[in-house]
């Protein structure tokens, strides 16, 4: 008796492999309209034997799937989508093989996804799949419990849970997998058309493919609209600067970032285009990234520092034999943090950007020249937010002392300061639903990051802050908004500027801003220090003080006293900047991406309560 995997590739083997073409393709024979889905049929038709997906579900199995495979399931998805009129459908699921075939079933169907991030408060989640009008819901079985609170006023929303198991029919599939069978006999009794009758290619590539929610940390969650053309691009950018083709061999992608987060900043789509192989995980583990890493050979992963951080720190790291590309981003890393990475031969891509951009804008392109400079020197130029992407328009930094609108760039000297702004293709096309903070993301006709940074001489941007994480310390009168100019203070050992300030009409000789990035950076080269946040807090003197909160390596001691003088005696520090508080925690609060929670930690500093 045949496996039902075969069976289903028999099935899936009546329909044809090719996308269609549509009448506007017909009358432009000089282009063809964009859209990411295209690379899964694509990737099946030149490579159908090729592994695509390698996975260890939940019942313990471990799963190889090829590109025809995934190409098939996908398809059936989108058949049954089209058959029951489902247009926007949530994803609620870790990082398995359903997340993925879903992200192409529901492009092919025309339909929009909407991913969100599972860590999320039942609330959050129901006002989330609430705004962004889902019709239906795409859930892991573990997760079935955080739609409780929405579907208590969505009670006719239908649900598609996934089992994440080996099996593809019979008791221990799932709904997921009935679906993708469903959609496969419903095309197969329609004709056989296969990708002809999906939309691979999309008619309209200005319309929106997916729905990236921000985290809502300080404001209800907003729905940025990613559209074809841009996803399209943003991939075959991140193909190009994090190296996804540059061997060989196969791409082998670990799955480390969620695949919820501004679409895994476009890598479903990156890597198919490549046919490297997804390397799924349900969840951060250590062991078993060290594990995969080491016999599956991993080329390829995404992780924010602290990710890394906790990485380098685990019992079982050690150097590699081959090296492995970590594309890096979510908040600035330290120097101190790429060397360690660098011995263990994982190599960082350092990229910036934010959810309204795709993911990644920008990349600290890596200079030969660098190779014959001071190690700390290297390491501090890797660790910059460099230029804009391939496929943008070269970001600018631009004055902030000027009324709303006015776009004027700073001095490229490394020394004034300004905000990041972007233009060019893989800008968010707006917010769902909210065009006033649409018009206020995109006022002066360029996208609004928030995130402080100075221009360097050879056009590299390096951020300092988002605008509410710099410290003002000294500033208890009221200083005037527009006189106030900056200037650096470095820090030899890895060159990095904290700002300071001098503001006029006040009566106080201070006015020093210190950035927190620039801070965090210094105290994580203790040798006792595993991570570090640093926060404002209220000085009735000064105005504000930093704060510093600190992890420490696993077998290693520190008081927070000791951290204080380690700082003071170092003579590259002025006073002001030294944390005359430090508190030594169990783990810093974080986001799904493993950034840390700046808004939690400044709760914690004026006393309110913490979770667990």
């Amino acid at each position: 008796m045949s496996s039902p995997q075969s069976r289903l590739s028999k099935l899936a083997s009546q329909l044809l492999p090719y996308p269609p073409r549509t009448p506007e393709y017909h009358h432009r024979h000089h282009i063809h309209t964009l859209s990411p889905t295209f690379f899964l049929p694509r990737a099946a038709a030149i490579e159908p034997d090729a592994e695509a997906i390698y996975h260890v579900t939940a019942n313990g199995k471990i799963l190889r799937r090829t590109y025809q495979e995934a190409a098939d399931r996908a398809r059936g998805l989108a058949y049954f989508l089209k058959k029951h009129g489902y247009k926007r459908i949530g994803i609620l699921c870790p990082n398995t093989p359903a997340f993925l075939e879903s992200v192409y079933g529901i492009g092919a169907a025309g339909a929009v996804n909407v991913g969100i991030n599972y860590r999320l408060k039942h609330e959050d989640i129901a006002y989330i799949f609430a705004h962004a009008d889902v019709d239906s819901i795409i859930v892991d079985a573990e997760f079935l419990p955080l739609l409780d609170e929405y579907l208590k006023s969505h009670p006719n929303v239908p649900l598609i849970i996934d089992d994440d198991t080996d099996a593809t029919e019979g008791q221990l599939s799932g709904q997921f997998d009935e679906a993708v069978l469903e959609g496969l006999r419903c095309d197969v009794a329609n004709g056989s058309k296969g990708w002809d009758g999906l939309q691979a290619q999309t008619a309209d590539e200005e319309a929106v493919i997916a729905l990236a929610y921000t985290s809502g940390t300080t404001a209800k969650p907003k729905g940025v609209e990613y559209t074809h053309r841009g996803g399209y691009l943003a991939a075959l950018a991140n193909v190009v600067e994090s190296g996804l083709n540059y061997h060989t061999g196969r791409c082998r992608y670990l799955w480390t970032l969620p695949m919820f987060h501004a679409m895994g900043w476009t890598f479903p789509w990156a890597v198919t285009a490549v046919r490297g192989t997804h390397y799924c995980l349900r969840k951060i583990d250590y062991p078993e990234i060290w594990r995969l890493l080491r016999d599956e050979h991993i080329t390829h992963f995404n992780a924010a520092p602290t990710v890394n951080t906790l990485l380098c720190a685990a019992e079982q790291a050690v150097q590699l034999p081959d090296p492995v590309r970590v594309t890096v981003a979510a908040s600035p890393p330290t120097p101190h943090l790429f060397e360690q990475m660098t011995n263990l031969n994982l190599h960082p891509v350092h990229v910036y950007g934010l959810t309204e951009t795709y993911g990644p804008i920008t990349k600290g392109y890596h200079m030969p020249g660098w190779e014959s400079l001071p190690k700390k020197e290297k390491y501090m130029n890797m660790a910059r937010q460099g230029h804009g992407f391939l496929t943008s328009l070269p970001i600018r930094i631009i004055k902030t002392e000027v009324p709303e609108g006015t776009i004027e760039d700073v001095n490229k000297d490394g020394k004034e300061i300004g905000e990041i702004v972007c233009v060019g293709n893989i800008c968010a096309k707006g917010y769902y639903k909210d065009p006033d903070a649409t018009r206020k993301l995109f006022a002066g006709g360029v996208l609004h990051t928030g995130d402080l940074a100075v221009w360097h001489p050879d056009g590299a941007a390096q951020i300092l802050d988002r605008a509410k994480d710099i410290i003002i310390s000294g500033t208890s009168l009221s200083p005037s908004p527009t006189a106030t100019s900056f200037f650096p203070i470095s820090f030899p050992l890895f060159d990095i500027p904290f700002f300071c300030s001098t503001r006029a009409n006040t009566t106080h000789s201070g006015g020093e801003n210190i950035s927190s990035v620039a801070l965090e950076s210094m105290l994580a080269t203790h040798p006792s220090i595993l991570e570090v946040g640093v926060v404002a807090v209220a000085d009735s003197h000064w105005g504000e003080r930093p704060k510093a909160f600190i992890t420490v390596q696993q077998g290693k001691d520190v008081q927070p006293q000791e951290v204080i003088e380690w700082a003071k005696r170092n003579s590259a520090i002025s006073k002001f900047m030294v944390p005359r508080e430090v508190e030594v925690v169990a783990e810093l609060p974080k986001t799904s991406t493993g950034k840390v929670r700046k808004n939690v930690l400044r709760e914690w500093a004026r006393g309110g309560e913490r979770e667990g």
